[in-house]
């Protein structure tokens, strides 16, 4: 927690499904509320278009039914991610939804970026910035292409809309940072694994930025640490296997 405590962004890769996980952020997320006031939250599992809903319900506004009714939850909000929502809710601390909406990423699946600049005017805030640069020859982009042969699709297309999910938690996170408020971003351990991903273009942006990067990996033994998880972030969390999952 040291460490973390004196970053300006730490990440928490996470695995969806891993209870112990979503445990574990909780008790990262308590320690850095007690170090710095100046706190942000910002995650994943919710998207820019929740932004409002979410924050009439951490102000009160609303109720929680009509937050759990009208939002758009994970399957696991409730086991896994509301711990975390009722915290920065009773604590004030505020909250980002980082993600880009799943109807753009699934747009730019089905046909590339190059279709985002074909929406709305009232659609482009709920994405980065166009044109987003996509580094195709990223490892983590070069993995996923080659998982993705002899699939159905197109492989460039669906590397360029997890391109659109990075680049968009990235810049959902550039308002705090000009501010130097230290903000705290949950996602996919995919998603800043090895320091890509949002890191990436974070550290396009902000070059000289303390970011910590906390990848989570599952193990058959706990003794050491596989050799293929050796470099995933800056603070390994090995978990087993058989850990309790929530779906």
């Amino acid at each position: 927690m040291t460490k973390a405590e004196k970053a300006d962004v730490i990440f928490f890769g996470e695995l969806h499904n891993n209870s112990l996980a979503h445990w574990l952020q909780l008790q990262v997320l308590k320690g850095l509320s007690k170090k710095n006031a100046a706190l942000v939250f910002a995650s994943e599992f919710f998207e820019r278009d929740d932004q409002l809903i979410i924050d009439e319900w951490m102000s009160g506004k609303i109720t929680d039914k009509n937050f759990e009714t009208e939002a758009k939850l994970w399957n696991n909000y409730s086991t896994d991610y509301k711990p975390l929502m009722l915290f920065v809710k009773e604590n004030n601390i505020p909250f980002v939804a980082a993600n880009v909406p799943r109807r753009y990423a699934s747009l730019v699946s089905r046909s590339g970026l190059v279709a985002l600049d074909l929406v709305s005017e009232q659609a482009k805030p709920y994405f980065a910035e166009l044109p987003i640069e996509v580094d195709m020859n990223l490892p983590g982009y070069v993995a996923m292409k080659d998982m993705m042969h002899g699939a159905p699709g197109n492989s460039d297309y669906m590397i360029q809309a997890q391109a659109l999910k990075d680049a968009t938690m990235a810049e959902s996170l550039f308002d705090f940072l000009e501010k130097d408020l230290q903000v705290f971003h949950v996602n996919g351990a995919y998603h800043s694994k090895e320091g890509e991903g949002i890191i990436w273009y974070l550290k396009r942006k902000f070059p000289d930025k303390n970011m910590i990067n906390i990848h989570t990996v599952e193990q058959d033994q706990l003794e050491h640490l596989d050799d293929q998880h050796a470099l995933g972030g800056d603070f390994i969390l090995v978990l087993p296997k058989d850990a309790h999952k929530s779906y």
